[in-house]
Protein backbone atom coordinates (compact mmCIF):
# COMPACT_ATOMS: atom_id res chain seq x y z
CA UNK A 1 0.00 0.00 0.00
CA UNK A 2 1.21 3.55 -1.08
CA UNK A 3 1.49 5.61 1.96
CA UNK A 4 0.84 9.08 0.42
CA UNK A 5 2.75 12.52 1.47
CA UNK A 6 2.65 15.97 -0.56
CA UNK A 7 5.82 15.93 -0.95
CA UNK A 8 6.83 12.14 -1.55
CA UNK A 9 5.48 8.33 -2.12
CA UNK A 10 6.88 6.14 0.70
CA UNK A 11 5.78 2.77 -0.17
CA UNK A 12 5.93 -0.47 2.27
CA UNK A 13 4.53 -3.76 2.52
CA UNK A 14 1.24 -3.43 4.17
CA UNK A 15 2.63 -4.98 8.04
CA UNK A 16 5.68 -2.94 7.86
CA UNK A 17 3.36 0.41 8.00
CA UNK A 18 5.24 1.94 11.28
CA UNK A 19 2.10 3.47 13.19
CA UNK A 20 2.41 7.45 13.58
CA UNK A 21 -1.27 7.89 15.03
CA UNK A 22 -0.42 6.71 18.97
CA UNK A 23 -2.95 3.77 18.25
CA UNK A 24 -1.28 0.31 19.63
CA UNK A 25 -2.09 -1.28 16.44
CA UNK A 26 1.11 -0.55 14.72
CA UNK A 27 1.00 -3.50 12.56
CA UNK A 28 -1.69 -2.71 10.37
CA UNK A 29 -2.02 1.31 10.60
CA UNK A 30 -2.44 2.91 7.30
CA UNK A 31 -2.74 6.38 8.71
CA UNK A 32 -0.06 8.78 9.81
CA UNK A 33 -2.74 11.02 11.75
CA UNK A 34 -0.42 13.14 14.10
CA UNK A 35 1.62 14.51 10.28
CA UNK A 36 0.69 17.74 9.20
CA UNK A 37 -0.07 17.70 5.21
CA UNK A 38 -0.10 14.01 5.06
CA UNK A 39 -2.87 11.77 3.37
CA UNK A 40 -3.67 7.71 3.11
CA UNK A 41 -5.47 6.65 -0.38
CA UNK A 42 -6.82 3.06 -0.96
CA UNK A 43 -8.03 2.07 -5.15
CA UNK A 44 -10.57 -0.81 -5.36
CA UNK A 45 -11.97 -2.20 -8.31
CA UNK A 46 -15.47 -4.12 -8.00
CA UNK A 47 -17.42 -5.64 -10.18
CA UNK A 48 -20.87 -6.26 -11.47
CA UNK A 49 -23.43 -9.02 -10.23
CA UNK A 50 -26.46 -9.73 -12.13
CA UNK A 51 -29.23 -11.32 -10.43
CA UNK A 52 -30.55 -14.84 -11.47
CA UNK A 53 -33.43 -14.90 -8.64
CA UNK A 54 -34.37 -11.12 -8.22
CA UNK A 55 -34.46 -8.48 -5.69
CA UNK A 56 -37.46 -6.23 -6.00
CA UNK A 57 -38.48 -4.79 -2.46
CA UNK A 58 -37.76 -3.91 0.64
CA UNK A 59 -39.08 -4.31 3.75
CA UNK A 60 -36.70 -1.45 5.73
CA UNK A 61 -36.16 1.43 3.49
CA UNK A 62 -32.97 2.92 5.74
CA UNK A 63 -31.52 -0.43 6.26
CA UNK A 64 -32.50 -2.18 3.29
CA UNK A 65 -33.47 -4.58 4.30
CA UNK A 66 -35.10 -6.81 1.33
CA UNK A 67 -38.55 -8.56 1.26
CA UNK A 68 -36.63 -11.94 -0.35
CA UNK A 69 -33.38 -13.16 -0.73
CA UNK A 70 -32.14 -13.25 -3.95
CA UNK A 71 -28.96 -14.98 -6.01
CA UNK A 72 -26.58 -13.24 -8.71
CA UNK A 73 -23.36 -14.09 -10.81
CA UNK A 74 -20.34 -11.39 -10.39
CA UNK A 75 -18.97 -10.64 -14.14
CA UNK A 76 -15.62 -10.50 -14.54
CA UNK A 77 -13.92 -7.69 -13.27
CA UNK A 78 -11.55 -7.05 -16.23
CA UNK A 79 -14.95 -6.09 -18.60
CA UNK A 80 -16.74 -4.63 -16.24
CA UNK A 81 -16.50 -2.79 -13.07
CA UNK A 82 -16.73 0.33 -10.86
CA UNK A 83 -13.07 1.45 -9.99
CA UNK A 84 -13.13 3.88 -6.46
CA UNK A 85 -10.02 5.63 -4.80
CA UNK A 86 -10.22 6.88 -1.81
CA UNK A 87 -8.16 9.51 0.51
CA UNK A 88 -7.91 10.42 3.81
CA UNK A 89 -6.64 13.50 5.59
CA UNK A 90 -7.14 16.19 8.56
CA UNK A 91 -5.96 18.70 5.83
CA UNK A 92 -9.58 18.23 3.79
CA UNK A 93 -11.85 20.68 5.23
CA UNK A 94 -14.86 18.44 4.20
CA UNK A 95 -15.89 15.48 2.30
CA UNK A 96 -15.91 15.33 -0.72
CA UNK A 97 -17.50 12.63 -3.58
CA UNK A 98 -16.10 12.85 -7.92
CA UNK A 99 -18.48 10.40 -10.02
CA UNK A 100 -17.36 9.76 -13.59
CA UNK A 101 -15.73 13.11 -13.89
CA UNK A 102 -18.25 15.15 -12.02
CA UNK A 103 -18.58 16.15 -8.27
CA UNK A 104 -21.71 15.41 -6.85
CA UNK A 105 -23.04 16.14 -3.20
CA UNK A 106 -22.26 14.12 -0.46
CA UNK A 107 -25.00 15.08 1.29
CA UNK A 108 -26.63 11.77 0.40
CA UNK A 109 -28.76 9.79 3.17
CA UNK A 110 -26.73 6.21 1.70
CA UNK A 111 -23.51 7.76 1.05
CA UNK A 112 -23.60 9.07 5.19
CA UNK A 113 -24.89 5.99 6.41
CA UNK A 114 -22.05 3.82 5.12
CA UNK A 115 -19.15 6.45 6.11
CA UNK A 116 -20.86 6.73 9.44
CA UNK A 117 -21.14 3.01 9.63
CA UNK A 118 -17.23 2.43 8.36
CA UNK A 119 -16.10 5.00 11.08
CA UNK A 120 -18.29 3.23 14.10
CA UNK A 121 -16.63 0.12 13.13
CA UNK A 122 -12.89 1.04 12.61
CA UNK A 123 -11.13 0.34 15.68
CA UNK A 124 -7.61 0.55 14.30
CA UNK A 125 -6.22 4.13 14.50
CA UNK A 126 -8.97 6.17 16.00
CA UNK A 127 -7.78 9.24 15.00
CA UNK A 128 -8.49 8.46 11.12
CA UNK A 129 -12.36 8.61 12.07
CA UNK A 130 -11.60 12.69 12.82
CA UNK A 131 -10.43 13.19 8.91
CA UNK A 132 -12.37 13.50 6.04
CA UNK A 133 -12.39 11.96 2.75
CA UNK A 134 -12.06 12.40 -0.97
CA UNK A 135 -13.65 10.00 -3.29
CA UNK A 136 -13.53 9.61 -6.76
CA UNK A 137 -15.25 6.69 -8.86
CA UNK A 138 -15.64 6.00 -12.15
CA UNK A 139 -17.13 3.15 -14.04
CA UNK A 140 -16.56 1.35 -17.81
CA UNK A 141 -20.28 0.29 -17.70
CA UNK A 142 -23.32 3.08 -18.26
CA UNK A 143 -24.79 4.27 -15.04
CA UNK A 144 -28.13 4.38 -13.99
CA UNK A 145 -28.88 2.14 -17.48
CA UNK A 146 -29.83 -1.07 -15.53
CA UNK A 147 -26.72 -2.56 -14.93
CA UNK A 148 -26.55 -2.39 -11.69
CA UNK A 149 -23.65 0.36 -11.32
CA UNK A 150 -24.75 0.99 -8.05
CA UNK A 151 -24.75 -2.22 -6.65
CA UNK A 152 -20.25 -2.03 -8.19
CA UNK A 153 -20.07 1.56 -7.05
CA UNK A 154 -20.82 1.40 -3.39
CA UNK A 155 -19.29 -2.18 -3.25
CA UNK A 156 -16.04 -0.37 -4.53
CA UNK A 157 -16.60 2.44 -2.33
CA UNK A 158 -16.63 -0.07 0.98
CA UNK A 159 -14.20 -2.05 -0.17
CA UNK A 160 -11.79 0.74 -0.39
CA UNK A 161 -13.22 2.47 2.83
CA UNK A 162 -12.86 -1.17 4.93
CA UNK A 163 -8.97 -0.85 3.67
CA UNK A 164 -8.59 2.12 4.42
CA UNK A 165 -9.69 2.10 7.97
CA UNK A 166 -8.42 -1.54 8.82
CA UNK A 167 -12.00 -2.97 8.92
CA UNK A 168 -11.55 -7.10 8.72
CA UNK A 169 -14.28 -9.07 8.19
CA UNK A 170 -17.46 -9.29 6.74
CA UNK A 171 -18.32 -5.87 5.46
CA UNK A 172 -21.28 -6.81 3.25
CA UNK A 173 -24.07 -5.46 5.36
CA UNK A 174 -22.24 -1.80 5.65
CA UNK A 175 -22.17 -2.19 1.27
CA UNK A 176 -26.15 -3.19 1.89
CA UNK A 177 -26.68 0.32 3.21
CA UNK A 178 -25.59 2.03 0.12
CA UNK A 179 -27.47 -0.19 -2.68
CA UNK A 180 -28.94 -3.57 -1.45
CA UNK A 181 -27.23 -5.26 -3.93
CA UNK A 182 -24.03 -4.17 -3.01
CA UNK A 183 -23.40 -6.63 -0.65
CA UNK A 184 -23.52 -9.30 -3.64
CA UNK A 185 -20.60 -7.59 -5.54
CA UNK A 186 -17.87 -7.95 -2.76
CA UNK A 187 -17.56 -11.58 -3.48
CA UNK A 188 -16.98 -13.28 -6.74
CA UNK A 189 -18.52 -16.37 -8.74
CA UNK A 190 -22.16 -17.00 -7.07
CA UNK A 191 -23.12 -15.03 -4.59
CA UNK A 192 -26.47 -15.02 -2.58
CA UNK A 193 -28.26 -11.84 -0.39
CA UNK A 194 -29.48 -13.86 2.44
CA UNK A 195 -33.01 -11.90 3.53
CA UNK A 196 -32.41 -12.32 7.64
CA UNK A 197 -34.70 -11.68 10.28
CA UNK A 198 -33.30 -9.30 12.58
CA UNK A 199 -34.92 -6.10 12.54
CA UNK A 200 -31.09 -4.59 12.94
CA UNK A 201 -30.54 -6.00 10.01
CA UNK A 202 -27.35 -7.79 10.98
CA UNK A 203 -28.04 -10.46 9.32
CA UNK A 204 -28.92 -9.38 6.11
CA UNK A 205 -25.53 -10.38 4.38
CA UNK A 206 -23.86 -11.29 1.16
CA UNK A 207 -22.38 -14.80 1.19
CA UNK A 208 -20.40 -16.50 -1.80
CA UNK A 209 -21.96 -19.80 -2.79
CA UNK A 210 -19.56 -20.88 -5.48
CA UNK A 211 -16.22 -19.55 -6.56
CA UNK A 212 -15.54 -18.13 -9.84
CA UNK A 213 -14.00 -21.19 -11.15
CA UNK A 214 -17.04 -23.47 -9.92
CA UNK A 215 -18.37 -23.55 -13.55
CA UNK A 216 -15.78 -22.76 -15.83
CA UNK A 217 -18.08 -23.13 -18.93
CA UNK A 218 -20.41 -20.47 -17.42
CA UNK A 219 -20.58 -17.28 -19.77
CA UNK A 220 -22.70 -14.22 -19.87
CA UNK A 221 -23.23 -11.83 -23.03
CA UNK A 222 -24.44 -8.37 -22.18
CA UNK A 223 -26.41 -6.53 -25.34
CA UNK A 224 -26.84 -3.25 -24.22
CA UNK A 225 -29.64 -1.78 -25.81
CA UNK A 226 -29.53 2.03 -24.06
CA UNK A 227 -26.91 4.06 -21.88
CA UNK A 228 -29.64 6.20 -20.93
CA UNK A 229 -30.35 6.97 -17.05
CA UNK A 230 -34.21 4.88 -17.05
CA UNK A 231 -37.15 7.11 -16.30
CA UNK A 232 -37.95 5.13 -13.08
CA UNK A 233 -34.93 4.76 -10.99
CA UNK A 234 -34.74 0.95 -9.19
CA UNK A 235 -35.54 2.14 -5.55
CA UNK A 236 -38.73 4.69 -6.33
CA UNK A 237 -39.52 1.86 -8.40
CA UNK A 238 -39.04 -0.48 -5.62
CA UNK A 239 -40.76 1.65 -3.18
CA UNK A 240 -44.09 1.75 -5.28
CA UNK A 241 -43.96 -1.97 -5.82
CA UNK A 242 -44.13 -2.65 -2.59
CA UNK A 243 -46.94 -0.17 -2.05
CA UNK A 244 -48.96 -1.36 -4.33
CA UNK A 245 -48.18 -5.01 -5.81
CA UNK A 246 -50.22 -7.34 -4.26
CA UNK A 247 -48.03 -9.97 -6.86
CA UNK A 248 -44.66 -8.83 -5.09
CA UNK A 249 -45.46 -9.91 -1.48
CA UNK A 250 -47.19 -13.43 -2.98
CA UNK A 251 -44.29 -14.13 -5.17
CA UNK A 252 -41.74 -12.89 -1.76
CA UNK A 253 -43.47 -15.72 0.49
CA UNK A 254 -45.04 -18.09 -2.52
CA UNK A 255 -42.63 -18.24 -4.90
CA UNK A 256 -38.99 -16.73 -3.78
CA UNK A 257 -38.13 -19.46 -1.47
CA UNK A 258 -38.66 -22.66 -3.91
CA UNK A 259 -36.91 -20.74 -6.45
CA UNK A 260 -33.83 -19.91 -4.08
CA UNK A 261 -33.52 -23.80 -2.71
CA UNK A 262 -33.58 -24.86 -7.17
CA UNK A 263 -31.28 -22.28 -7.95
CA UNK A 264 -28.83 -23.12 -5.38
CA UNK A 265 -28.89 -27.15 -6.34
CA UNK A 266 -28.68 -26.12 -9.89
CA UNK A 267 -25.22 -23.91 -9.42
CA UNK A 268 -24.23 -27.02 -7.39
CA UNK A 269 -24.74 -29.42 -9.74
CA UNK A 270 -24.05 -27.44 -12.59
CA UNK A 271 -27.33 -28.06 -14.17
CA UNK A 272 -27.58 -25.19 -17.15
CA UNK A 273 -31.41 -26.77 -17.73
CA UNK A 274 -32.92 -25.85 -14.27
CA UNK A 275 -30.15 -22.64 -13.93
CA UNK A 276 -31.98 -21.10 -17.31
CA UNK A 277 -35.53 -21.63 -16.44
CA UNK A 278 -35.44 -20.30 -12.88
CA UNK A 279 -33.52 -17.01 -14.29
CA UNK A 280 -36.21 -16.28 -17.08
CA UNK A 281 -38.84 -16.77 -15.06
CA UNK A 282 -37.20 -14.54 -12.24
CA UNK A 283 -36.81 -11.93 -15.13
CA UNK A 284 -40.54 -12.63 -16.17
CA UNK A 285 -41.86 -12.17 -12.44
CA UNK A 286 -40.02 -9.22 -11.74
CA UNK A 287 -41.47 -7.29 -15.11
CA UNK A 288 -44.85 -8.50 -14.54
CA UNK A 289 -44.54 -6.97 -10.35
CA UNK A 290 -43.65 -3.50 -12.51
CA UNK A 291 -46.64 -4.35 -14.68
CA UNK A 292 -48.65 -5.18 -11.45
CA UNK A 293 -47.18 -1.47 -10.04
CA UNK A 294 -49.73 1.47 -9.68
CA UNK A 295 -48.68 3.16 -11.71
CA UNK A 296 -46.97 0.66 -13.71
CA UNK A 297 -43.38 0.71 -14.53
CA UNK A 298 -41.74 -0.67 -17.92
CA UNK A 299 -38.50 -1.22 -17.68
CA UNK A 300 -37.81 -3.08 -20.79
CA UNK A 301 -38.40 -1.73 -24.49
CA UNK A 302 -39.44 -3.00 -27.61
CA UNK A 303 -35.69 -4.40 -28.40
CA UNK A 304 -35.66 -5.47 -25.00
CA UNK A 305 -38.84 -8.28 -26.16
CA UNK A 306 -37.76 -9.27 -29.34
CA UNK A 307 -34.47 -10.30 -27.58
CA UNK A 308 -36.76 -12.62 -25.19
CA UNK A 309 -38.37 -13.91 -28.31
CA UNK A 310 -35.35 -14.22 -29.98
CA UNK A 311 -33.79 -16.47 -26.65
CA UNK A 312 -37.46 -19.03 -26.78
CA UNK A 313 -36.99 -19.29 -30.62
CA UNK A 314 -33.28 -20.77 -30.32
CA UNK A 315 -34.13 -22.77 -27.65
CA UNK A 316 -37.23 -24.46 -29.22
CA UNK A 317 -35.10 -24.62 -32.30
CA UNK A 318 -32.42 -26.84 -30.13
CA UNK A 319 -34.77 -28.68 -28.39
CA UNK A 320 -33.16 -27.49 -25.21
CA UNK A 321 -32.69 -24.46 -23.67
CA UNK A 322 -29.23 -23.62 -24.95
CA UNK A 323 -28.95 -20.03 -23.47
CA UNK A 324 -31.07 -17.70 -20.64
CA UNK A 325 -31.99 -13.77 -20.71
CA UNK A 326 -32.64 -11.85 -17.70
CA UNK A 327 -33.52 -8.29 -17.20
CA UNK A 328 -33.04 -6.14 -14.45
CA UNK A 329 -34.64 -2.49 -14.09
CA UNK A 330 -33.61 -1.68 -17.33
CA UNK A 331 -33.77 -2.70 -21.13
CA UNK A 332 -30.28 -4.03 -21.28
CA UNK A 333 -30.32 -7.86 -21.55
CA UNK A 334 -28.10 -10.18 -20.07
CA UNK A 335 -27.85 -13.73 -21.51
CA UNK A 336 -26.44 -16.75 -19.38
CA UNK A 337 -24.99 -19.48 -22.16
CA UNK A 338 -22.32 -22.15 -22.10
CA UNK A 339 -18.83 -21.81 -23.51
CA UNK A 340 -19.43 -23.98 -26.56
CA UNK A 341 -22.81 -22.43 -27.42
CA UNK A 342 -21.49 -19.22 -27.49
CA UNK A 343 -20.59 -18.48 -31.70
CA UNK A 344 -24.15 -19.44 -32.98
CA UNK A 345 -25.94 -17.93 -30.56
CA UNK A 346 -23.72 -14.71 -31.93
CA UNK A 347 -24.74 -15.77 -35.23
CA UNK A 348 -28.42 -15.59 -34.51
CA UNK A 349 -27.87 -11.83 -32.50
CA UNK A 350 -25.55 -10.15 -35.67
CA UNK A 351 -28.51 -12.12 -37.65
CA UNK A 352 -31.43 -10.03 -35.84
CA UNK A 353 -29.59 -7.29 -34.62
CA UNK A 354 -26.30 -6.81 -37.64
CA UNK A 355 -23.07 -4.65 -36.00
CA UNK A 356 -22.48 -1.52 -37.14
CA UNK A 357 -19.37 -1.67 -39.94
CA UNK A 358 -17.44 1.08 -38.25
CA UNK A 359 -17.57 0.57 -34.46
CA UNK A 360 -14.62 -1.31 -33.40
CA UNK A 361 -15.90 -1.59 -29.68
CA UNK A 362 -18.91 -3.19 -30.90
CA UNK A 363 -18.09 -6.36 -29.49
CA UNK A 364 -15.58 -6.20 -26.27
CA UNK A 365 -14.89 -8.52 -23.53
CA UNK A 366 -13.71 -12.01 -24.05
CA UNK A 367 -12.95 -13.02 -27.97
CA UNK A 368 -15.33 -15.00 -29.99
CA UNK A 369 -16.34 -15.23 -33.32
CA UNK A 370 -20.12 -15.86 -34.43
CA UNK A 371 -19.86 -19.63 -36.27
CA UNK A 372 -21.86 -19.69 -40.02
CA UNK A 373 -25.16 -20.64 -39.99
CA UNK A 374 -27.22 -21.07 -43.42
CA UNK A 375 -29.52 -18.17 -44.07
CA UNK A 376 -32.49 -20.26 -44.45
CA UNK A 377 -31.89 -21.45 -40.85
CA UNK A 378 -31.54 -17.70 -39.32
CA UNK A 379 -34.58 -16.86 -41.15
CA UNK A 380 -36.71 -19.65 -40.17
CA UNK A 381 -35.86 -19.67 -36.47
CA UNK A 382 -36.74 -16.01 -35.95
CA UNK A 383 -38.71 -15.07 -38.78
CA UNK A 384 -38.49 -11.28 -38.34
CA UNK A 385 -36.47 -8.50 -40.27
CA UNK A 386 -33.20 -7.31 -39.44
CA UNK A 387 -32.64 -3.90 -36.64
CA UNK A 388 -29.78 -2.36 -37.13
CA UNK A 389 -28.86 0.02 -34.65
CA UNK A 390 -31.18 -1.11 -31.92
CA UNK A 391 -28.39 -3.04 -30.06
CA UNK A 392 -25.77 -0.27 -29.54
CA UNK A 393 -22.74 -3.01 -28.36
CA UNK A 394 -21.90 -6.17 -26.86
CA UNK A 395 -19.78 -7.46 -23.73
CA UNK A 396 -18.87 -10.72 -23.90
CA UNK A 397 -18.10 -12.36 -19.87
CA UNK A 398 -18.00 -14.70 -17.52
CA UNK A 399 -18.32 -14.87 -13.60
CA UNK A 400 -15.09 -13.35 -11.75
CA UNK A 401 -13.44 -12.27 -8.70
CA UNK A 402 -15.11 -9.92 -6.04
CA UNK A 403 -13.86 -6.71 -5.29
CA UNK A 404 -9.97 -6.33 -5.01
CA UNK A 405 -7.31 -3.81 -4.20
CA UNK A 406 -5.22 -2.10 -6.93
CA UNK A 407 -1.96 -0.91 -5.72
CA UNK A 408 0.53 1.67 -7.33
CA UNK A 409 -0.29 5.25 -7.48
CA UNK A 410 -0.66 4.80 -11.14
CA UNK A 411 -3.92 3.21 -10.62
CA UNK A 412 -5.43 5.97 -8.40
CA UNK A 413 -8.30 8.28 -9.50
CA UNK A 414 -6.54 11.07 -7.55
CA UNK A 415 -3.20 13.00 -7.52
CA UNK A 416 -0.96 12.88 -4.39
CA UNK A 417 -2.82 15.84 -2.92
CA UNK A 418 -6.00 13.64 -2.75
CA UNK A 419 -7.56 15.72 -6.03
CA UNK A 420 -8.97 13.48 -8.75
CA UNK A 421 -6.75 13.56 -11.93
CA UNK A 422 -9.50 13.63 -14.77
CA UNK A 423 -11.06 16.78 -13.20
Amino acid sequence: MAHIRIAAYHIRGRNEIVSLCGCHHKKRCRMSAGVAKSINAVTCRAPVNIAVVKYWGKRDEKLILPINSSISATLHIDHMCATTTVAASRDFPTDRIWLNGREESFDNQRLQAVLCAIRARAVDCRDLKDCHVHVCSENNFPTAAGLASSAAGYACLVSALSKLYNIEGNVTDIARLGSGSACRSLDGGFVQWIMGEEDSGVDSIGEQIATEDHWPEMRILILVVSGKKKAVGSSEGMLRSTRTSRFLKYRAESIVPEHMTKMQAAIENRDFQAFAEITMKESNQLHSVCQDTYPPIAYMNETSWTIVKLVHAYNQYKGINKVAYTFDAGPNACLYLLEADVPEVLAFINHIFPAPEDNKMYFTGLPSNPSTVPEDTLRTVLPIDPLPGTIKYMIHTKPGPGAQEVKGHAASLLDNKGWPKSV
